[in-house]
């Protein structure tokens, strides 16, 4: 097993269309680093994978992506163009950012809710037909996993280039996490490049291409879906503390 400042990596996978470029990156709060010179890329139709123990930086990492925090050092790079403006124009531009925390409205219905998001309103049902017969209910008293359903359907439907998701099925059951990832899935087959935070290692593995495992701030591992699979007793026993692998 190398040093944990030595980073290890699986062998090149080819040439790919990258959407998301991260290049020495470095991010945090107060003018303190929490991710430092990370060097990150999410190509078209992929879904990427982001791992590690609690502050590790995975968080961070997705904010600077979006346009949330200002970096520190490095650059962001979204469809081969440098990246500074702030989050809402680069949403604009296709960017989707899902945050730990639901993201509806929750005194307004479901269909209200779609609505008010100005996206296709039937295709948002084709995505999740689960939603149609809970349209005129307060999203506030739908389950955890109606509620992502709602914030997954409006990320999705409408120029979605990338999505940058932290935590999408944290605290769900296990048939909403599927039912969620599936849905990630398919968007990535379409086409739309995924940042993808999840703590649980085999859900993320399952799901992901590529994945990158960070502590405290940096890459100490990354590789394909496989190579991180054939090397998950060191990221388990090197990288993940005991309660970043419990589905919470």
């Amino acid at each position: 097993m190398s040093s944990q400042t030595e980073t290890q990596t699986s062998p090149p996978q080819g040439t790919a269309t990258p959407i998301i470029v991260a290049t020495d990156l470095s991010a945090g709060y107060g003018g303190v680093p929490i991710v430092r010179n990370l060097n990150l890329r999410v190509n078209k139709g992929e879904i990427v994978s982001l791992l590690g123990p609690n502050g590790a930086g995975k968080t961070t990492t997705i904010l600077a992506i979006a346009g949330e925090l200002k970096p520190l050092s490095g650059t962001v790079e979204l469809n081969g163009q440098i990246a500074t403006s702030p989050l809402f124009k680069r949403a604009k531009a296709g960017l989707r950012l899902i945050t730990e925390e639901r993201s509806v409205f929750m005194t307004l219905t479901v269909q209200e809710n779609l609505r008010l998001s100005h996206k296709d309103f039937s295709s948002c049902l084709e995505l999740f037909p689960e939603l149609t017969p809970l349209l005129g209910r307060k999203a506030g008293l739908l389950s955890g996993g109606e509620q992502q359903m709602l914030t997954l359907a409006r990320a999705l439907v409408g120029g979605c280039s990338c999505l940058l998701a932290d935590e999408l099925s944290l605290g769900l059951a296990p048939l909403a996490s599927e039912r969620l990832l599936a849905a990630v899935r398919g968007a990535a087959e379409a086409g739309t490049a995924v940042l993808l935070v999840e703590q649980n290692l085999e859900r993320a593995l399952k799901i992901a291409d590529r994945a990158y495992v960070l502590q405290r701030g940096r890459v100490v591992m990354e590789g394909t879906a496989q190579y991180i699979s054939e090397h998950k007793d060191d990221v388990i026993n090197s990288y993940l503390s005991p309660v970043s692998m419990v589905d919470e």
